[in-house]
């Protein structure tokens, strides 16, 4: 009996030395399964974050073209500065040769708006060609180009479609412009100022 009573705790500790080794492999498992699932989950996160986007290889190759037609442009305004041209944003002026060596050079078409006594609005539109002596001057104007037509707008906004009657109205437009456009291009000098186009409505 003495030796079933020890040969049964002696099972029992068999049995709880078992059970523990029992537990650990689902432990184990476990552990393996969550490393497993977090190295996966991580993995996964790494793709879709590291994987470049359609939207932004767009984007670059966007940003590839507008940098393509700014270097045309810039070749493009290289070679109007070579012809004389402007190469500001703006409209350009235009350059033609004429008779005897002379140079005209065509503005952009200027308009104002004009006062008058009664209050209406009346526009004035010029077309303006200047007559220069030689490359030099229209070298030296066409930076200037938009202090002349600053200038020449805040001249033009003063004047009153009266100002402008017949002949010696339009001789009297000359010599100010005329003025004006040498001020500019000083110490170059434009010969004459010629009112191509001049439409008051």
């Amino acid at each position: 009996m003495a030796q079933n009573d020890q040969e049964a705790p002696e099972g029992e500790e068999g049995a709880e030395g078992e059970a523990p080794a029992k537990k650990k492999p689902p432990i184990l498992i476990i552990a393996i399964a969550a490393g497993v699932l977090v190295l996966g989950g991580g993995g996964a996160a790494a793709f879709f974050l590291m994987k470049p986007k359609p939207a932004a290889e767009a984007g670059e190759h966007g940003e590839e073209k507008k940098e393509k037609k700014k270097e045309k442009k810039k070749e493009e305004g290289e070679k109007k500065e070579g012809e004389g041209g402007a190469a500001a944003a703006g409209p350009a002026p235009v350059i033609k040769e004429g008779p005897d060596g002379v140079l005209f050079y065509t503005l952009p078409d200027i308009v104002v708006n004009m006062q008058t006594a009664d209050g209406k609005s009346t526009f004035l539109k010029l077309k303006l060609t200047f007559e220069l002596p030689d490359e030099e001057t229209a070298e030296a104007l066409t930076p200037n180009l938009p202090r002349l037509q600053d200038m020449f707008q805040t001249f033009l906004r003063e004047l009153r479609p009266e100002d402008l009657n017949g002949s010696q109205g339009t001789y009297q437009l000359r010599v100010e412009l005329l003025r004006r456009v040498n001020l500019v291009a000083a110490p170059a000098k434009v010969n004459a100022v010629l009112i191509e186009e001049m439409l008051i409505n």
